[in-house]
């Protein structure tokens, strides 16, 4: 057990206050305060309790740190300059155009793995990381500081629900109770047992300390590391501001940078807080270093068997494809929401349950821990009703802005669900999706064309979205039959064609009708397939527009705005 100089802790501590302010006041924005009021709990976290290698922030076996309060974003920020990752000077390009140091943290930095600042997004996010440990068979653990204002997002109980679920011991949070907010008081100000009492009730191992005490900090990280079988909750006790006489457990501070006589001001204050010269502690390094290798070969991934004129539902053909995906790469993972036998995810569940993560009724906590998954290696899989993947919208938003690894599917789609009524049908979810940048968006009619795509999907880095039927559909493809992400199938085409009938997913199969109609009138028309909606082939468009006249109707499944209609218009527009 190596001695800790609690002296030198704090020194850390202080400089840690010092840069928060200097780093806010040079770019005259940012939340020094609440920077200040968690300067102990992070000292003590990346000082003596976490296991990291400052030179290789990604070692996929270093405990993992989330700044769940994203705004406090320049102190973790110092935390890593005083590491050593970069040098203490880049600390005064916070929030400049061309630095990375932006006011919330993304995955653009290397020490960063989910975007947050979308307040009870990283707690979730948390989830995930803390589940991979046990992907990977590593005893790395993840922290979380958590702002207190921070826990009237309903998100959070939902992870507090996931964490005691799924026993991750491995799992501490701790909450900065500094008992502002930004317009007033939090809900429980000081009152640490209220708060604790809440996070008992989920089932949490709770302690109450002193957040500024920092033995009081390192005996619950010890407490911590000892608890078994359900996650573990800090609740520390702080003053936003802390350090600085005349800003100190203040109201009315909050987003608000220190003017330069005010910041020289406070960092006299804090310098002359400095107990003497003490030597740095030295930094926990993981005990395993590399990197899990994992290159499974995709050519073993077996071809659709299905017969021409099948009807198979592409809900189904995506969980075959899904289950049949695991074998062959241990990265994939599967994140369901109480709905896997409907969405066929059950599948996956069947032949791989150590990698199937059932969250029930809890569509943010389940796509926001797909993020801390996808953030620590693995390629998670995460499905529902597509019309409540609109209850995570902010979560996918999110996940755009952290480069996210993650594939989503959402079933039962469209009018086609019929009976159940409207409350059931997603008629806005391609536009949600094809509104996050560098995502593909898919739409299959087939059980071939799904099954190709989520082998597609997996291959592809980034961000997928794919859209499945509840409705059985024929097979109209050979098992033979490629699609590559971004293209599109003509399905029907002659010289004399009128006008070209853009389609995908059920409405392809009303396009074929139409066809068939109109050609035992004499009337030619094209029939394209456009299965990939975002990015949309928009060559094959265009020549077919050309061809027939510049007429071009599409067969929407979903609202106008942000359809099918909108992918086709801008993909011919430019032409």
């Amino acid at each position: 057990m190596k001695t800790i100089s609690i002296p030198a802790l704090q020194n850390i501590a202080t400089q840690l206050r010092i840069d928060s302010i200097l780093s806010t006041t040079a770019s005259a924005s940012g939340h020094p305060t609440t920077c200040l009021s968690a300067a102990e709990i992070v000292t003590t976290l990346f000082f003596s309790e976490m296991r990291f290698d400052p030179q290789d922030p990604q070692n996929p076996y270093s405990d993992r740190f989330v700044l769940s309060k994203g705004h406090a974003a320049p102190i973790l920020y110092a935390a890593w300059a005083e590491a050593g990752l970069f040098p203490r000077s880049e600390l005064m390009n916070l929030r400049q155009i061309g630095s990375d140091l932006e006011g919330h943290p993304t995955p653009r930095l290397s020490f960063v793995d989910v975007a947050t600042g979308s307040l009870g997004q990283g707690i979730c996010a948390a989830i995930g990381t803390a589940l991979n440990a046990r992907r990977i068979g590593s005893d790395y653990r993840t922290y979380v500081l958590l702002g207190d204002g921070e826990m009237a997002e309903g998100s959070v109980w939902e992870a507090a629900s996931a964490g005691l679920h799924f026993k991750l011991d491995n799992l501490c949070v701790i909450v900065d109770v500094n008992a502002l907010g930004q317009s007033q008081g939090t809900q429980f100000g000081h009152d640490t047992q209220a708060i604790a009492d809440r996070w008992t009730a989920f089932g949490w191992h709770a302690i109450r300390v002193d957040g500024h005490d920092i033995q009081q900090l390192l005996d619950a990280y010890d407490e911590a590391r000892r608890t078994t079988g359900r996650p573990t909750v800090i609740i520390a006790r702080t003053l936003k501001g802390k350090g600085v006489s005349f800003i100190e457990g203040k109201d009315g501070w909050h987003g608000k940078a220190l003017k330069k006589e005010e910041a020289d001001k406070a960092v006299a204050e804090l310098e002359a807080q400095k107990q003497g010269d003490e030597p740095r502690p030295e930094i926990r390094k993981p005990s395993v270093s590399g990197r899990p290798q994992a290159t499974p070969d995709y050519s073993k991934m077996p071809a659709p068997a299905y017969k021409i004129g099948d009807s198979v539902a592409t809900r189904e053909a995506w969980g075959t494809a899904l289950a049949a995906l695991g074998a062959i790469d241990p990265r994939v993972v599967a994140l369901d929401a109480d709905v896997k036998n409907s969405t066929f995810s059950e599948r996956f569940e069947k032949a791989h349950p150590d990698r199937f993560y059932e969250f029930f009724i809890a569509e943010q906590v389940m796509v926001g821990a797909a993020m801390g998954l996808a953030a620590r290696g693995a390629i998670p899989f995460p499905s529902t009703f597509a019309c409540f993947l609109t209850r995570a919208a902010d979560f996918i938003r999110m996940a755009g802005i952290s480069m996210s690894n993650m594939k989503l599917a959402g079933s039962h789609a469209g009018v086609s669900i019929g009976e159940d009524g409207p409350s059931q049908m997603a008629l806005e979810d391609l536009a949600m999706m094809r509104g996050v940048p560098n995502c593909a968006v898919l739409y299959p009619c087939d059980a071939v064309s799904a099954e190709r795509l989520v082998v597609e999907m997996a291959q592809r880095p980034g961000m997928a979205y794919m859209r499945t039927s509840r409705p059985k559909t024929p097979v109209i493809y050979g098992n033979d039959e490629r699609f590559p992400i971004g293209g599109s199938k003509v399905l029907r085409q002659s010289d004399n064609d009128v006008a070209t009938v853009v389609a995908a997913g059920v409405t392809v199969f009303e396009a074929l009708k139409a066809h068939d109609q109109l050609k035992a009138e004499g009337i030619s028309i094209r029939v394209i397939d456009c299965y990939s909606v975002q990015p949309v082939d928009a060559q094959t468009m265009v020549e077919a527009a050309k061809a027939t006249g510049g007429i071009v109707i599409t067969v929407e499944d979903h609202y106008p705005a942000g359809g099918i209609g909108d992918a086709v218009a801008e993909a011919i527009a430019p032409a």
